[in-house]
């Protein structure tokens, strides 16, 4: 066959999986890069304006590859909940004329598929996952077969449907009839007056609506258990919820947890057996990136899966607080006291010491590092407690200047990779790097003892961060105690507890490595978003030119990047030459401040807002944003929304409150939430305006570790660039694309600061897109009024 015949034959395959008549411009060419990289087992680093069609383009790739033998399956992570939603959608589209529907699931947390959790029938201070996990347990127990194997003598469910009959079932550890016989304990019996059942998700299940406890001739002590779970043992761990309960094969959590609810069975067990029988399986980054949640898609995922990783611009940020670990004083304390308890049992009696002993030598522990490990604890607790006591009087005059907003406390020096100052001081006091190891160890064996009294424990994960605390290295991984300006109604002690939360932080500076050792793992894939220029950087930064340089095993890496496709006479887009906003020029974000640089900057702002229809203005940071809103407020007839750091509810009130009614001017941060991943289609937004180039705080502990870090991977050179540059203007661009997200809309964008422009100081023109690069026409603040008006007239 020629090579033009395997052409194609490849192209008429991906047509039939392709949702629509035809593609739009530039999406063939996507799905081909992406179908010739991934059968070599590499990836597609994709850039594409809104528009492109970058959702339906990956999934087709994928779905042509599986039909080809190459992938068994595809994982799709996202970080927004809305392109989660697009990836549904196009799934369905995509299954409705295919007589072989791609079986996919979307996932979600255990604590929005929990019925007790949902419904707030656990413990007000038990977390859903905890408490579930003290559950499962505690129902496996009662459901163990007697004799180490399983019996079935035929007793009947409401739902038998998906009763297992898989070979395996035989070996077994379970007994079917039991769990079935302890869930149907569960329901309301028939002499009782309250027949009520628990209800979630608008479905009524078989259950009573508080949490049960086992019968005595399952168990004496009458422990409480989960009847979702033991129905799940009794259905031989399968599920009475197939695909075809979803729209067109995709099963979403509104599917499965009304279904599961009302069929008895745990709603999260029902996700992982679909988990399991997927083609496609949809979630978030940390189903992929975060230690804690990988374990959910272990056994379904690797090297035969093609991942499609949207929003990838986001990765390194995303990955570095997943891979980052807090220990609170608190948790410490609670750590402490886990290991105290069980110091104290030991003292009961000699019969009571040996039991301990023996159940700790099962994880080569000892009494001795117990006790070992729980004076640590303490002279850490005290060593924190005075280490932020006098580090706030050094650095702050007293109480009234502590500021009301998170605070750092570096342990190192961060321009300089050495041992922080909690493990020298350790050192010190003779706790070495042996006792340090064996915390993790020490927290497990703990652990599992204490579990026994239904006791809600952390020494283990306690144990685990001081363990890696000791053993990672000091470029990639910055120590810090974080003052979290979350106030103690009830203080004890010292003052500043009235004020902040303190904490133990290892910072991952360098997620690169992790995010390759984890592309490496994986067959091959698509990294896509609309903002992932400069292609050669974000290659670099996340470790796919390490993976297309791997000696042993190179796999090839390929780009692309794709131009807004809709008319360009719909859009105005143009770069504003006002003077650099950046805090030596524009001084305190106060009403007073009367500088030429804010004078220039109050015109501009207002100038815009006057604009029409709904205008977004983007500051760099909130408390300007703060200063914009205060102005604007009284310099624009229109209604004036200010956003600030707040919880999703008021974020998503304001975003209402910015669509209802008439031309609106809302101003929020370019870092915040409203300027990625949410839809301003149709006519919710006329105008976006980024004004300045929104730079993290580069004077922070942390992003100086981070510039650190990068420095010894990338050069000094690239360093602040890498580090700093490009994703701030990746920010930008993200914003200014919320602006045009249709054929038919139209709209102004607006970068505001001469750096945007090709020959300013400091000049970041050369990170923008090429289209931006080509299209944005510069200007000075004078010619913007007519030039808007020109636009709208």
């Amino acid at each position: 066959m020629s090579d033009a015949d395997v052409e194609g034959e490849a192209g008429a395959a991906w047509r039939e999986r392709f949702g629509f008549d035809e593609p739009y411009e530039n999406q063939a060419d996507a799905i081909e890069a992406a179908v010739d990289v991934g059968r070599e087992g590499g990836y597609l680093a994709m850039e594409g304006a809104c528009g492109t069609g970058k959702t339906m383009a990956a999934l087709t790739a994928a779905a042509t590859l599986c039909d080809r033998g190459v992938y068994e399956n595809v994982l799709v992570v996202t970080p927004v909940k809305q392109q989660l939603r697009q990836f549904v959608d196009d799934l369905r589209t995509m299954n409705a004329e295919s007589d072989d529907p791609l079986r996919s699931v979307a996932l979600v947390g255990k604590r929005d598929l929990c019925p007790y959790g949902r419904e707030d029938v656990f413990p007000a201070d038990a977390s859903t996952h905890e408490r579930c996990e003290d559950l499962r347990e505690t129902t496996a127990e009662l459901v163990e077969a007697g004799d180490g194997g399983a019996r079935d003598d035929g007793a009947e469910l409401d739902d038998l449907t998906a009763i297992r009959t898989d070979e395996d079932i035989e070996e077994a550890w379970w007994d079917p009839v039991t769990a079935r016989a302890l869930a149907k304990s569960a329901r309301p019996g028939r002499e009782s007056i309250d027949q009520s059942t628990l209800e979630t998700a608008g479905a009524a299940s078989p259950y009573v609506p508080v949490q049960p406890s086992a019968d005595a001739e399952f168990d004496e002590d009458e422990p409480l258990f989960c009847p979702f779970e033991a129905d799940w043992y009794g259905r031989n761990r399968g599920s009475p919820i197939d695909f075809s309960a979803g729209d067109e094969h995709v099963v979403t959590s509104r599917d499965l947890l009304p279904a599961a609810v009302e069929a008895g069975t745990c709603p999260h067990r029902v996700q992982s057996v679909l988990l399991g029988e997927a083609d496609v399986i949809v979630g978030n980054y940390n189903h992929l990136f975060d230690p804690q949640s990988r374990p959910l898609i272990e056994g379904v995922v690797g090297e035969d899966t093609f991942v499609i990783v949207d929003e990838a611009h986001r990765i390194e940020e995303r990955v570095r607080d997943l891979l980052s670990e807090r220990v609170g004083r608190q948790t410490l304390r609670r750590a402490r006291n886990d290991l105290s308890e069980l110091v104290a049992r030991t003292n009961q009696s000699e019969g009571a010491k040996e039991e301990v002993a023996a159940h700790l030598a099962d994880f080569d522990v000892t009494v001795g590092d117990v006790k070992r490990a729980r004076d640590f604890y303490d002279d850490v607790a005290a060593w924190l407690t005075g280490e932020v006591t006098e580090r706030l009087a050094a650095e702050f005059d007293g109480e009234r200047d502590w500021p009301a907003h998170d605070v750092e406390l570096p342990l190192r020096d961060p321009d300089v990779a050495e041992p922080d100052e909690l493990t020298q001081w350790a050192e010190r006091e003779g706790y070495t790097g042996d006792l340090w190891r064996r915390l993790r160890a020490v927290g497990t064996a703990v652990e599992d003892v204490l579990d026994e009294e239904d006791r809600t424990t952390v020494c283990e994960a306690v144990g685990s961060t001081f363990t890696n605390w000791w053993e990672r290295d000091h470029a990639t991984y910055f120590r810090e105690i974080e003052l979290e300006h979350a106030p103690s109604e009830a203080p004890s002690g010292d003052p500043w507890e009235a004020t902040y939360t303190a904490g133990l932080v290892t910072y991952n500076c360098m997620p690169g490595g992790a995010v390759r050792d984890v592309f490496a793992g994986l067959g091959g894939g698509v990294l896509m978003s609309a903002t992932l220029e400069p292609l050669d950087v974000f290659r670099e930064v996340v470790g796919l030119d390490a993976l297309a340089d791997d000696p042993d095993d190179p796999r090839p890496v390929a780009e692309r990047s794709y131009d807004l496709p809709f008319p360009e006479e719909n859009r105005a887009s143009w770069t504003v030459a006002a003077e650099a906003f950046t805090a030596r020029n524009r001084g305190a974000p106060t009403g007073e401040n009367a500088n030429a640089t804010r004078e220039e900057y109050r015109y501009v702002l207002r100038t815009l807002a006057r604009s029409h229809g709904n205008v977004l203005v983007c500051m760099p940071n909130y408390r300007e944003a703060a200063w914009a809103g205060d102005y604007l407020t009284d310099a624009v007839e229109k209604e004036v929304l200010v956003d600030s750091s707040s919880s999703d509810e008021e974020t998503e009130r304001l975003k209402r409150a910015f669509f209802r009614g008439p031309g609106k001017v809302l101003v929020t941060s370019t870092r915040g939430t409203l300027t990625e991943g949410v839809d301003y289609d149709g006519e919710k937004l006329h105008c976006c305006a980024v004004v300045g180039v929104p730079l993290v705080n580069v004077a922070s502990p942390r992003i100086r570790a981070v510039k650190r870090a990068y420095t010894d991977a990338f050069g000094e050179e690239n360093a602040f660039e890498y580090a700093l540059t490009v994703p701030a203007v990746r920010r930008a661009r993200q914003a200014i694309g919320r602006v045009v997200r249709g054929r038919d809309e139209r709209g102004v964008r607006a970068f505001v600061d001469e750096r945007y422009t090709a020959d300013a100081p400091r000049s970041v023109h050369g990170y923008l897109g090429r289209e931006e690069r080509e299209e944005f026409v510069r200007m000075t603040p004078e010619f913007l009024g007519p030039k808007l008006d020109g636009f709208w007239g």
